[in-house]
């Protein structure tokens, strides 16, 4: 769930003239408004830690994914057709569940949309980064009565978790730092993740919390070794929700753990950024609109600054006229790159992309790439 939909509409609506009338050179260049609106040059540069992103191997293509796999309540879960899943559900969900995907009908969907893709090798996801994905470990903290139709109904103690369900034993799946809902599955074939030997590896990501920004670390970094030579750093992101002051903050901190320094209790020499590898892959619910946003919330416009093509640049579409991903409005759900390019897609809006269910239960929607190395 990503803050109220309707408070973050009204304040976009707010400032929708403002961004129309905004002056090309509000970050100090015209290059990052470019980069705002999706136009941005892809080159090296350097970041905090000094590193160029260049190096002498090209790398695979590869394709890779963010999930946002969470629901909520007022989604009309009462409206016909009747799916099964109603507000009673829904609040159950909320309760018991933090609102991660547990429903069994809805798990059963998204393996079978992971299967689909991954049946042939051409749309195969090779990373995806899951956020608000139920741990059924937690099950043992469900009530009987709150179990009927969800995941924990037939559990048992040394199942697999949902992330295994709905994507197979092809995968392996590392997970956040005291958030076993936000974690990043790679194709075994594609690539193996360093201190991760076994199918579900929690606490895997090297992270930290923000402190008064809620618990556990919502940045997480996976350093992959390729089968076919050559490494890749992913990171995981998954931005605080919410309009208010206290909100960017965290937010804004919560970027600057990938762009600048990881573990921000530590001395800096000691806790580079979360993006420091020599290629890296940013992907994530950003819980804010970067291209919409940038003008009314301060970690938009950081985020905005730091991916404006000078370094990194958004690899999925961004500015006001982007496809949203989230609710109709915004488009908060990212991947972004120092080094791939490519083309990409929201299941259930792009021609060619179908929903990952027919109920009504996701208030996001996944966003995947085909990536590739720039020419």
């Amino acid at each position: 769930m990503s803050g109220t939909l309707e408070s973050m509409g009204g304040q976009f609506l707010g400032h929708w003239s403002a961004f129309r009338q905004f002056p090309r050179g509000f970050f100090g260049s015209v290059r990052t408004l470019l980069g705002i609106l999706g136009l941005g040059l892809v080159g090296c540069g350097t970041s905090d830690d000094g590193a160029t992103g260049q190096v002498a191997k090209t790398a695979p293509p590869m394709r890779a994914m963010t999930f946002n796999t969470g629901t909520t309540g007022g989604l009309g879960h009462d409206k016909p057709p009747d799916d099964g899943y109603t507000s009673a559900e829904a609040a159950l969900s909320d309760m018991y569940y933090g609102d991660g995907l547990a429903w069994q009908s809805v798990v059963d969907d998204t393996r079978d949309f992971f299967d689909t893709l991954n049946a042939d090798p051409a749309t195969a996801i090779d990373v995806i980064a899951f956020q608000e994905i139920f741990y059924s470990g937690d099950c043992e903290a469900v009530p009987e009565d709150a179990k009927p139709g969800f995941v924990c109904e037939t559990w048992q103690a040394g199942d697999p978790s949902v992330a295994q369900i709905v994507l197979g034993a092809g995968y392996r799946v590392a997970c956040n730092i005291d958030k076993p809902d936000k974690c990043i599955a790679v194709r075994r074939d594609f690539a193996t993740i360093r201190g991760c030997d076994q199918d579900l590896c929690l606490n895997a990501l090297a992270g930290a919390r923000v402190p008064d920004c809620g618990g556990g670390s919502r940045v997480g970094r996976a350093e992959l070794d390729l089968i076919g030579g050559g490494e890749l750093t992913v990171v995981l992101v998954h931005g605080s929700s919410g309009i208010e002051q206290k909100d960017q903050d965290c937010r804004l901190q919560q970027f600057q753990q990938v762009f600048q320094q990881i573990d921000p209790g530590v001395d800096g020499v000691k806790s580079p950024p979360a993006a420091n590898g020599s290629r890296n892959l940013i992907l994530g619910d950003l819980n804010t609109d970067p291209g919409r946003n940038f003008d009314f919330d301060e970690s938009a416009a950081y985020l905005a600054e730091r991916a404006d093509g000078t370094r990194f640049h958004f690899v999925t579409d961004v500015g006001p006229t982007a496809q949203p991903s989230y609710g109709g409005l915004f488009n908060i759900d990212h991947i972004i790159s120092d080094y791939f390019v490519g083309s990409c897609v929201t299941a259930g809006l792009s021609e060619g992309a179908p929903a990952v269910t027919g109920t009504v239960y996701f208030d996001h929607k996944p966003v995947y790439c085909s990536l590739e190395a720039p020419q």
